[in-house]
């Protein structure tokens, strides 16, 4: 009977315990794991002090294409594709180093976070599933969650063009700092989102 490795699984319950303290579900540790439902439910309980959320997970690409999730998505989505061209380490990984990075980002502009790292890993899921791309805006040239197989040619990304009600939602999730200007990337979530559309972005959305 083979043995299972003690290394691997002390990395596995390492990683199990980074996902749950950022927030991850019960199924994405399943997944990227290979501990045993019970053992995750008992070390979710041991680090969150209560039992896992029950419920399936969020499956719409939908969710990606309205105004601010777009913005944040596609700030995330430019930073895990520069970690894992540049350290090559495993996606699950990746996702966790630019979920980290994301939340930095948004502890600095003293904003909430709008991504869950479930969202987060979902949203990387749909890229490798096909189900999603990443559109390079015609004007700033950052690159945005876009569905799969949408024209490109004269894409606009909601930074350059945003909605009429854009940035009324401060208070509640920073989306109003867009009122500066989001494809410039002044200041603000969704103007420093738009990093995307300067050099300093280059690292993120391009």
């Amino acid at each position: 009977m083979a043995t299972k490795s003690v290394v691997l699984e002390v990395r596995e319950i390492a990683l199990a315990i980074e996902l749950i303290e950022l927030g991850a579900r019960l199924q994405v540790l399943e997944a990227e794991t290979s501990l045993s439902r019970d053992r995750l439910i008992r070390l979710y309980k041991e680090v969150k002090g209560e039992s896992p959320p029950k419920g399936m997970l969020p499956f719409s690409t939908d969710w990606f294409m309205t105004w601010q999730p777009n913005v944040h998505s596609s700030l995330f989505h430019g930073t895990y594709r520069f970690i894992v061209r540049e350290t090559r380490c495993e996606p699950i990984h990746a996702i966790v180093k630019s979920y980290r990075l994301y939340l930095e980002h948004m502890r600095l502009q003293e904003e909430a976070p709008v991504l869950s790292l479930t969202r987060a890993w979902t949203l990387v899921r749909y890229f490798s599933s096909g189900l999603l791309q990443a559109s390079p805006c015609c004007r700033c040239g950052g690159r945005f969650v876009a569905h799969a197989h949408d024209p490109q040619r004269g894409y606009v990304c909601g930074l350059c063009q945003p909605p009429s009600r854009a940035g009324r939602t401060r208070r509640v999730s920073g989306a109003g700092a867009a009122n500066t200007t989001g494809a410039t990337g002044t200041t603000g979530t969704t103007g420093s989102a738009s990093g995307a559309s300067g050099k300093n972005g280059a690292a993120t959305l391009n």
